[in-house]
């Protein structure tokens, strides 16, 4: 009986192959004689000398101990397309623009049973975060909680379709396809033939109807245009642009930042600042960087020891959002996220600005804000207040842990008024104040102790009775130098997602919601980015 094996599949784009998809510093050497490839193949093998693990030489073990690194890429051509198969970590040695992003979770979609889901990898563009399900017995995307609105499915895992279990068994995609097969030497080709048959089927449309409000773009023209305006943004010192790290980590590793790319530096970062890369430029004298230069230049996590753990191009840890003006009524809306830019469906777009341009208002207490920092502009509000407002910012009410009440507090109409303020409109910066809002308003409704601890925190009986009869009100102060009468569009667009959410949680609960645009008189670009 045929053994089953895994194999680690990349779908080259078009134009790219044996010749000239591996980066130029590769340690591959020249192609290796194979008896077993098809025709037309080509086989690299990495074959690294042994080394000593390093805690040899730590703990002083008299032994001989030698660990050795081996791997392989076959390029194999089929049809007009080429596909990269990796063996080992040789995967490192593709370059980042040769192969399809999506041809992994592309491939699964189409071929997975959705009721066989196993595990699933989820992205959220609003603030970076990743996170991974696993479920101990196959199951449809229900059990796996995932909101398509806001989440981008980076990686699935499960078992195909009873149409494909002839050729495959389990599959797990994402950037690449990993399979399991009892195919031979002999019968890859035929294997590959048929798996980019299934990346080119829409079939994924039914079985996954919701995936696609957010959908990649692939088109180079356009893509070409998307990064002009990223670079406009960089040129421009966008608060708007955002440097993060495009991986899940294992934050148990202590690590430093440091970056690469236009020689040898001596600057070290304890976080991952777009200001630091650009500190990094300045150092090195470089005034203006094009998409070669952000795809050369890299963020590298170093250990203690001053090994890379990782590296990444700079241009693969930058998120953004921006439109395109197609001359029609409606722009069109993309955002970038690990190198690769998505599309917002428009018709969502628009569902969103007729849910969500209500909810904005203004309110007199919040006046203009000339403060640089938030906790400042808190405390002058209250002060301008005094005998109707309660600054809370940095105070706590949970039994366990710290989650703040609100950064002011007022009552209006018999209602406890929680106001939450937060400077910018960045991504990252709403996601922390939506979800603080929703967090303390949660606990209030549902904590006793929470609510005597905020009752605590009041001068005198008149703030405090709306909290016994449990009537709350939330509003959420952007300070902003945007315009006012853009309401939601002055939100990036999944801050505007994150923000629907928490307002249909409000609206469960019985709890109105608000949002006011608070005019910024500061000029943030001035101050150190973050």
């Amino acid at each position: 009986m045929a053994k089953s094996r895994t194999f680690c599949i990349y779908l080259l784009k078009e134009g790219f192959n044996a010749g000239n998809a591996l980066k130029t510093d590769h340690s591959l050497g020249d192609p290796a004689d194979a008896s077993q490839l098809p025709e037309g193949a080509t086989l690299y093998v990495l074959d690294k000398s042994p080394s000593q693990p390093w805690w040899k030489a730590y703990w002083g073990v008299s032994q001989n101990l030698r660990q050795v690194l081996k791997g392989a890429i076959v390029f194999l051509p089929i049809g007009e397309r080429c596909f990269a198969i990796t063996f080992g970590h040789t995967y490192h040695f593709l370059k980042d623009e040769s192969y399809e992003y999506d041809f992994g979770l592309i491939t699964t979609l189409n071929a997975l049973d959705p009721e066989k889901i196993k595990s699933t990898d989820i992205f959220q563009p609003e603030n970076a975060k990743r996170e991974r399900i696993q479920s101990p017995t196959a199951s449809n995307l229900t059990f796996f909680d995932i909101n398509n609105d806001e989440s981008i499915i980076k990686k699935l895992t499960g078992a195909v379709k009873t149409e494909y279990q002839g050729i495959l068994s389990n599959i797990t995609g994402a950037n690449n396809l990993r399979i399991t097969s009892k195919v031979t030497a002999r019968e890859i080709s035929d294997l590959c033939s048929r798996v980019l048959e299934i990346y080119n089927k829409e079939d994924y449309k039914e079985s996954f109807p919701d995936i696609q409000n957010i959908s990649p773009v692939k088109d180079p023209t356009l893509i070409e245009t998307l990064n002009g305006k990223l670079l406009n943004a960089f040129t421009d010192n966008s608060i708007d642009l955002v440097l993060t790290v495009p991986d899940i980590l294992d934050h148990q590793e202590p690590s430093y930042t440091i970056y690469s790319g236009e020689g040898r530096t001596n600057l070290k970062f304890d976080d991952i600042y777009i200001a630091n890369y650009r500190e990094y430029l300045q150092e090195k004298e470089v005034t203006e960087v094009d998409v070669k230069k952000l795809k050369a230049h890299k963020l590298n996590l170093k250990d203690e020891n001053d090994n890379t753990i990782k590296s990444y191009p700079i241009y693969k840890c930058l998120l953004f959002d921006c439109e395109i003006d197609n001359g029609d009524e409606d722009n069109e809306h993309y955002h970038m996220c690990e190198g690769e830019w998505y599309r917002v469906e428009t018709d969502y777009i628009k569902q969103l600005k007729t849910s969500l341009d209500p909810v904005f208002a203004d309110y007199g207490l919040l006046s203009d804000c000339d403060q640089k920092r938030e906790d400042d502009y808190n405390e002058k509000v209250a002060n301008d207040n005094s005998s109707s407002v309660v600054c809370l910012d940095k105070t706590n009410i949970a039994p366990k842990g710290n989650i703040e009440p609100c950064d002011l507090y007022t009552v209006e109409n018999d209602r406890a008024i929680l106001i939450h303020i937060k400077i910018s409109t960045r991504s990252s910066s709403l996601s922390h104040l939506f979800n603080q809002g929703a967090n303390s308003i949660k606990l209030l409704r549902m904590d006793g102790t929470s609510r005597d601890k905020l009752k605590a925190l009041l001068p005198d009986v008149n703030f405090k009775a709306p909290i016994d009869n449990n009537k709350f009100k939330v509003i959420f102060g952007i300070i902003t130098a945007k315009d006012k009468v853009k309401k939601s569009d002055n939100l990036p667009i999944f801050s505007r997602i994150s923000l629907q959410r928490i307002m249909n949680e409000l609206k469960l609960m019985g709890i109105e919601g608000e949002v006011v645009l608070i005019k910024d008189l500061v000029d943030r670009k001035k101050q150190k980015e973050k």
